[in-house]
């Protein structure tokens, strides 16, 4: 090992507090962006596979529409066709009534048509018994995995609840996948025959797909045959498609979590940035020394950059590790997100993809070396007698501010100029987010130095001598306080941004649940999916609430999904009460008179503003659907305000709906009471009616409002943790340059100390400096934090979701942020001033 190396690992031995300072910033931020790459990633992995081992080996399929296919199209297809490689699948999301939150997907098949598709489901095969559910009524086959977490055994009682009627399944069997991802794939797939599939979602003869197995020779002739008999409104699609549209669906919501966690990886950086040019500094005088003696440049700063790729690499290691058990909880609140906005999903287990781990490892130690660069091109740039100067950093640092001043104001000039590209693209939006964000961080120093001129009389007015000297001493020593400060600065700036975003938003969705719960009461059966309510309820159950004493009216809605010349659309029937309260329930873009009449009249359908926003159709677009009766093209009459999806709705009216569909059930109800009735005790003659066949929600609409705002918290509670994780970043950060300028200003103190300054002064000396440096990086960060926050709202978010939000600011969250800066700079001074006070002066004398 050569001489220069052995000094390094000396260097780095001495000091271990700084150097895992250093290793704890990188991995937190390191932590941060792989537990969310593997939440996310876990989340989407977890559908692909159960939706893989749903499909099995399809090359295509035919799926129905809002009633299903007729089970003799199977039939014509198989022996008219002769496709032999076909097979009927009845699929549903079914929960479980003792374990909320727990889903399985129902798949109903035939036993004697599945070995081409499913092998581990074929006739003889080791890995399922299927013969009992074709003798058995009600009997039903689940994972061996899934099995042993309910804890039941083969020959127990399953309860489900599907349409929202409980239906119990005795289970007769267990499966096992022959690989670790089968069966994770069988996680949630609940296995029954194609007939009591049938009866539990109550629809006899009809089925919900049919899969098949097409040779590519005679792909595109047997497709043409198949198009020419399908019913109007099934869909000939792929596998891939299918999953591709469900991935679609929550791309934005991974983007935006994907840039919040890269935001403590910058953090990160700046505590690279600052830990490395202190170790410069305090080496500057063996590194003069070295240059004296000949070692060149490129050697110096070889050294440097391979401390920091070690740091980096350690780092990055143990980021990595802690990114694998944060992932194992933000997974939840992942899923949850999903389960509650888009589609149902099991994740039973984070999934340790090779990419998010490889991309941790790389970011980590790439973002840390880069870093390195500039204080080890400051250690080779400087002549050696200049390197021999303990004053030569500060000296740099003033003669660099107006570049750094001029490159921050350029990076803030860019990131708002890319703000006005006419753009959907979330990257092109985050940089230009990061690049203001950066280039406010680049202005830190020169404000700072601004600041401080301001406070040092103030300070000096209010403690002394001591409050002038800690002023100056933030200056002074600009070179670490201004790279702590900046690093304070963004992760406070970010929560406030995003608090302040999280803040509009919910007041917005406030405002929004005020107009549109017009109607007292809502009724509907419980669903998996927190912002759909396609759940069929009982003819018989409607009419008996219809009939209770004290409705006055009932408003009823449809929810189902039909194809679109837009995509999958959730289109909404809806029936109107007469009651004038209704047209109070929503807001329009436009004229709202004109809406209203178009749709009553059957002229055209309403569509949400995500909706409008996702597919490019607005006012007087037209809108083609997908109904029993062919494609059916309705101009757009109305766009309206809505917070319940980003995905978005189609409005129609519920009797130009039956003209096309034949779907007569109903998904959900709003009830109309008379004006001074009791509704607790309307409520409770509902529950008393409608009790009996199904489970049903009947909630007064605060009920509604409380159980919506508790969706909306829940979606922004991993928010909440990734700034809470920058703001511990930041915080190392701070303590790592108040440690650096305790080592670097031992002598100073030294001589201080001997000169009568007691260890209470010392105390209140470090502290009123890191108070300074708090203050000053909450200062800073309130009008940051309200640029990102206008960024936020007003682009981020529209460019993501379609919504509109009305801007809020909380004052209080502007307090609450400014104290939680000079709070976490105090708590990060503590040790160093212990540390200080407790240093004799004549050690401190000798240290140099």
């Amino acid at each position: 090992m050569s001489l220069l190396r052995r000094n390094s690992w000396r260097y780095l031995l001495r000091h271990p507090a700084q150097m895992l300072l250093a290793i704890l910033g990188v991995a937190l931020g390191v932590a941060v962006m792989v537990s969310i790459d593997l939440a996310n990633g876990s989340a989407l992995r977890a559908f692909e596979l159960s939706s893989e081992t749903i499909t099995g080996k399809a090359t295509d399929q035919i799926v129905g529409g809002p009633n299903g296919l007729p089970s003799a199209l199977y039939r014509q297809i198989r022996v008219d066709l002769g496709l032999r490689l076909s097979a009927p699948v009845v699929e549903a999301n079914v929960g479980l009534p003792d374990r909320p939150g727990r889903s399985f997907r129902l798949l109903g098949v035939d036993a004697f048509a599945e070995g081409p598709f499913r092998p581990y489901l074929a006739v003889g095969s080791s890995a399922a018994n299927l013969g009992p559910l074709l003798t058995q009524p009600n009997t039903a086959i689940i994972s061996f995995e899934t099995a042993q977490t309910l804890a039941i055994t083969t020959g127990d009682t399953l309860e489900i609840r599907v349409a929202g009627v409980r239906q119990p399944l005795r289970i007769v069997g267990l499966l096992e996948g022959g690989d670790e991802l089968s069966r994770r794939g069988l996680a949630d797939v609940l296995l029954t025959d194609i007939a009591t599939a049938q009866e539990l979602v109550g629809r006899p003869d009809r089925i919900s797909r049919i899969d098949l197995i097409l040779p590519a020779a005679t792909r595109e002739a047997t497709l043409a045959q198949l198009r020419a008999i399908i019913p109007a409104d099934a869909d000939l699609t792929t596998p891939g498609a299918r999953s591709a549209t469900f991935s679609q669906m929550t791309r934005a919501f991974e983007v935006n979590l994907q840039a919040l966690s890269l935001l403590a990886l910058i953090v990160g950086v700046f505590l690279i940035y600052n830990t490395m040019t202190f170790s410069v500094v305090q080496r500057r005088t063996l590194f003069g020394t070295l240059r004296s003696l000949g070692v060149t440049r490129g050697e110096v700063f070889g050294l440097i950059i391979s401390e920091a790729a070690l740091v980096g690499a350690l780092g990055a290691i143990l980021g990595v590790a802690l990114g694998i058990v944060l992932g194992r909880g933000l997974v939840q609140l992942v899923t949850q997100t999903i389960n509650d906005l888009y589609f149902s999903v099991n994740v039973q287990a984070v999934d340790l993809a090779l990419w998010p781990l490889l991309k941790g490892l790389i970011l980590g130690l790439g973002a840390t070396v880069l870093a390195a660069c500039v204080p080890a091109l400051e250690a080779t740039l400087a002549a050696p007698r200049t390197v021999l100067r303990r004053s030569s950093v500060e000296e740099r640092m003033r003669r660099l501010l107006p570049r750094t001043t001029a490159s921050g104001v350029l990076l803030l000039l860019a990131g708002l100029g890319i703000l006005q590209i006419p753009t959907r693209n979330l990257i092109v939006s985050f940089s230009a987010l990061f690049a203001i964000l950066i280039g406010c961080a680049l202005l830190t120093p020169a404000v700072t130095v601004g600041l401080m001129q301001l406070m040092r009389p103030v300070f000096g007015r209010a403690f002394g001598l001591l409050g002038r000297m800690a002023a100056r001493d933030v200056v002074a020593a600009l070179s670490r306080t201004g790279v702590a400060i900046a690093a304070l600065m963004v992760a406070v700036s970010v929560t406030v941004g995003a608090g302040t975003m999280i803040g509009s938003f919910r007041q917005t969705v406030v405002q929004w649940l005020d107009t549109s719960l017009q109607a007292d009461i809502f009724i509907s059966s419980p669903s998996l999916n927190a912002t759909r309510t396609d759940v069929p309820l009982d003819p018989a159950v409607v009419q008996r609430i219809v009939t209770t004493e004290g409705v006055t009216g009932v408003t009823t809605f449809v929810g189902l999904q039909v194809g679109s010349d837009a995509g999958p659309t959730n289109l909404l029937a809806l029936q109107l009460a007469n009651d004038p309260r209704n047209r109070q329930a929503l807001t329009f873009i436009g004229d709202s008179d004109a809406a209203w009449s178009r749709f009553i009249s059957g002229e055209g359908v309403w569509v949400s503003e995500p909706y409008a926003y996702r597919t490019g159709r607005g006012l007087g677009d037209t809108l083609t659907l997908q109904s029993e009766r062919g494609p059916q093209t309705f101009p757009i009459v109305g766009v309206y305000y809505d917070y319940a999806s980003d995905v978005g709705t189609v409005t129609i009216n519920r009797a130009t709906f039956d003209r096309f569909w034949n779907v007569p059930q109903i998904s959900s109800m709003a009830v109309w009471a008379a004006p001074d009735a009791d509704i607790d005790a309307l409520v409770t003659r509902l529950q008393t009616n409608a009790g009996g066949t199904q489970d049903l929600l009947i909630q007064p609409n605060q009920a509604i409002r409380q159980a919506t705002l508790e969706v909306f918290d829940r979606t922004f509670a991993i928010t909440a943790v990734l700034q809470v994780l920058a703001t511990i970043v930041a915080f190392i950060g701070i303590l790592s340059a108040l440690m650096a300028l305790q080592l670097e200003r031992a002598r100073e103190l030294g001589v201080l100390r001997a000169n009568g300054l007691t260890p209470g002064q010392l105390w209140a000396m470090v502290l009123s400096q890191t108070g300074l440096m708090g203050l000053t990086a909450g200062l800073l960060a309130l009008p940051v934090g309200m640029i990102l926050a206008v960024v936020l709202v007003f682009v981020i978010n529209k460019r993501s979701f379609g919504w509109t939000l009305q801007m809020q600011f909380d004052p209080g969250l502007l307090v609450q942020a400014l104290v939680v800066s000079i709070v976490a700079a105090l708590l990060a001074g503590l040790y160093p001033a212990w540390r200080m006070a407790r240093t004799s002066p004549a050690l401190a004398l000798r240290e140099e």
